[in-house]
C-alpha cells in the first residue's frame, strides 16, 4: 500500500510542486536545485524517489525465484543519486562539482535502467507477458526520453520528469507482477 502510495501520489506531487513556476524546457532539477533555499526540496526530492526505487526494487528481486543479475546496481544507483543531489551544480562557480553532478546524474539514471532491463529480463522466464511488457516500456521510456533531449537540447526538467515518474510507474508495474508469482507459486 505504502510503495502504491508513494508512486502514484507522493513522488508525483511532490516532484510537480517542486517544479512549480517554472519553465520545464529551458530548465531542469538541478539549476532549480540550487537555487537559494531549494536546496533542501531537492534533496528530499533525491531522497525520496532513491529510496523508493531501493525498497521497491529490492522488493522484486526479493520476490524472484531466480535472482536477475545486477542486483547491486540497486544500491549503487541510490548513493549516486544522493551524491548527485548533495553535490551542487554551479558550473560558473564550481565547474568540477556541477561536472561531478551531472556524472553522478546519469549513472544513477544508467544504473536504474539497465537493473530494468535485467529485471525485466529475468521476469520473461516466470511470466513471458509481464517481462515483455516491461522490456517495451522500458524502450519507450529511453526513445521518448532520448527526443525530449534532442528536441529541448538540454536534460530540462520535462525530461526528468518524464523519465521519473514512467520509471516510477514501470518499476511499480513490475512490483505488481512480482507479487503475482508469489501468489501463483504452488
Amino acid at each position: 500500500m505504502l510503495i502504491t502510495f508513494t508512486a502514484y501520489i507522493m513522488i508525483p506531487v511532490y516532484t510537480l510542486l517542486f517544479v512549480a513556476g517554472s519553465d520545464w524546457f529551458t530548465t531542469n532539477f538541478s539549476v532549480l536545485g540550487n537555487i537559494a533555499g531549494r536546496n533542501e526540496a531537492f534533496v528530499l526530492w533525491g531522497l525520496m524517489v532513491g529510496i523508493y526505487f531501493f525498497v521497491c526494487l529490492r522488493k522484486i528481486f526479493r520476490r524472484m525465484p531466480e535472482k536477475p543479475a545486477g542486483t547491486w546496481l540497486v544500491p549503487l544507483a541510490l548513493v549516486l543519486l544522493d551524491f548527485a543531489v548533495t553535490t551542487p551544480y554551479l558550473p560558473e562557480e564550481l565547474p568540477f562539482k556541477a561536472f561531478l553532478h551531472i556524472v553522478f546524474a546519469m549513472a544513477a539514471a544508467l544504473c536504474l535502467c539497465l537493473y530494468l532491463f535485467l529485471a525485466a529480463w529475468r521476469l520473461r522466464k516466470e511470466d513471458r507477458t509481464a517481462g515483455l511488457v516491461t522490456l517495451w516500456c522500458l524502450a519507450g521510456i529511453l526513445l521518448v526520453s532520448a527526443v525530449l533531449l534532442i528536441l529541448v537540447g538540454i536534460v530540462s526538467s520535462a525530461l526528468e520528469i518524464f523519465f521519473t515518474f514512467s520509471t516510477v510507474f514501470l518499476s511499480r508495474y513490475l512490483y505488481g507482477r512480482t507479487k503475482r508469482l508469489i501468489s501463483q507459486s504452488p
